[in-house]
């Protein structure tokens, strides 16, 4: 059980920790004037030349991989419905280090998901 935990945890931290860097990479390069290749490809030059899109490239590969090994310890039936749990570390990301607004309309959502979890872990 504690190797379930250790886990999730791997998978839930890697995953959000990635989306966050990745955002936060992305912000910070902006988006492409036009979509036509040469803006494109400027926007692509831009984002490889991020070091927070690198720095949340192996902290996704790393919950991908945490994935793998969850579901081959775990039935499905448990590990994806615990994984939701990082929207609910997300949405922290999301405000206290990215900064954004979340509404109470998403603070609900995070509840529900929260309250989804514990009713699929209670078995």
């Amino acid at each position: 059980m504690m190797r379930t935990i250790l886990g999730l945890a791997v998978l839930i931290l890697g995953s959000t920790g990635g989306e966050i860097a990745i955002t936060h990479g992305m912000k910070a390069t902006g988006e492409p004037a036009r979509l036509r290749p040469r803006e494109l490809l400027q926007f692509l030059g831009r984002a490889l030349c991020n070091g927070w899109f690198w720095a949340g490239v192996p902290l996704m590969a790393l919950s991908f991989y945490a994935l793998l090994v969850l579901l081959s310890w775990q039935p499905i039936s448990l590990v994806i419905p615990a994984s939701a749990l990082s929207y609910v570390v997300g949405t922290l990301g999301a405000k206290y280090i990215l900064g954004e607004e979340v509404s109470a309309a998403r603070w609900a959502g995070v509840v529900m998901v929260c309250a989804g979890v514990a009713l699929v872990a209670a078995g």
